[in-house]
């Protein structure tokens, strides 16, 4: 892992930006922000881009702003299709792409106008085979944007040691519109066709394949965090255990296959650490028996697994007492975890105030 403080990809005239870049954009049911989305890819300073837009069987306006809006720029082809979800919709974009380089975008999201630019410079400057951006958090209220001034050069399977390790200060994650891909990189490597969630397989074998990743720490791409009808903002749901777990269960084994048993115990301690988040969230509501029972099945099942990534040497040690505490008494674990929510960390944030560590 190399640290490019201050790193500037360089920059490419219009004249030489012989490469195709294939932009695919999932729209459904976005009337509200698929044309500033769409405006947004075709006004990057990168000209040479083919914009295929999957229309995936909208009920709203969306598929007649997708027709006025091709009009008037011949890069943009537009896909009408039966709803089939994004996964789906993505497979078709791929499957169409007649670029060298993908992209993604999601509709109702929209990015810098030099993107792309700067992910294909980067990419094509450090022979990487992915470049990856920094995004800014969008909510009705504020903006959230880390960026820092540098670039960070991952080689071999580093790229992918830092997104399982789930690092903070590299916002790789499981996301794929934050990055640029090298097609030959994504062959044999679909969507999960029908499924939500289904960023986090796919991210995971591209950045196993990846012999160099660029990581620009700049955000690009500008990310709507609170939509309400986002599939993000359904918290726990059915699709938790249909599709949501599974995925997360066939990263596990993904990561043993490449001979990564130490990746995969680190992924399945956030793994595990994240279904005993949402049995706490769910506990004492209304509607959450059904879901509290089957989260409680699953850890007791997983139980030597569980204590085993929780071993792992990015696991805090107080997790690892709340795994035993949830395992003596599910009770008492929540009982806890709703004083350290409703006490603790308030008193935590007072304190910070007074001594001047937030504003």
């Amino acid at each position: 892992m190399e640290i490019l403080d201050g790193y500037r990809p360089p920059k490419w005239k219009e004249e030489d930006q012989t490469e195709l870049i294939s932009v695919i954009v999932a729209a459904y049911n976005i009337e509200s922000y698929i044309e500033r989305g769409l405006r947004s890819v075709c006004n990057q300073t990168y000209r040479n881009l083919e914009i295929i837009v999957v229309d995936d069987g909208s009920t709203d306006a969306t598929g007649q702003i997708l027709d006025k809006l091709a009009k008037s720029d011949a890069r943009i082809q537009v896909i009408h299709e039966e709803n089939g979800g994004l996964a789906h919709a993505r497979n078709t974009g791929i499957a169409k792409a007649k670029g060298n380089y993908i992209g993604f975008v999601d509709g109702d999201d929209w990015i810098d106008p030099d993107m792309y630019e700067k992910l294909f410079a980067a990419l094509t400057d450090k022979q990487a085979d992915i470049a990856v951006c920094r995004y800014r958090q969008i909510t009705r209220t504020r903006t959230v944007d880390g960026s820092v001034d540098r670039a960070v050069l991952f080689e071999g399977q580093e790229a992918l040691t830092v997104y399982v390790e789930e690092r903070e200060e590299f916002v790789i994650q499981n996301a794929a519109w934050n990055k640029l891909y090298r097609k030959e990189l994504l062959a044999g490597n679909p969507f999960p066709d029908g499924r939500w969630y289904e960023d986090i397989v796919f991210a995971t074998k591209a950045l196993a394949r990846a012999g160099r990743c660029i990581y620009l720490d700049i955000a690009l791409y500008n990310y709507i965090i609170d939509r309400e009808d986002s599939i993000m903002n359904r918290r726990i749901n059915s699709r938790t255990f249909t599709d949501h777990i599974p995925a997360y269960y066939e990263k596990t084994k993904l990561l043993q296959k490449l001979g990564r048993e130490d990746l995969a115990l680190t992924h399945d301690y956030f793994f595990y650490k994240r279904l005993l988040l949402f049995y706490g969230a769910v506990f004492g509501t209304e509607d959450g028996g059904g879901y509290l029972m089957r989260l409680e099945e699953i850890l007791r099942r997983d139980r030597e697994r569980a204590k085993s990534a929780f071993q792992s040497p990015v696991a805090d040690p107080r997790d690892r007492k709340k795994l035993a505490l949830f395992y003596r008494s599910p009770a008492a674990y929540c009982r806890k975890l709703r004083w350290e929510e409703q006490v603790v960390v308030p008193c935590k944030v007072r304190v910070k105030k007074l001594l001047g560590i937030y504003k």
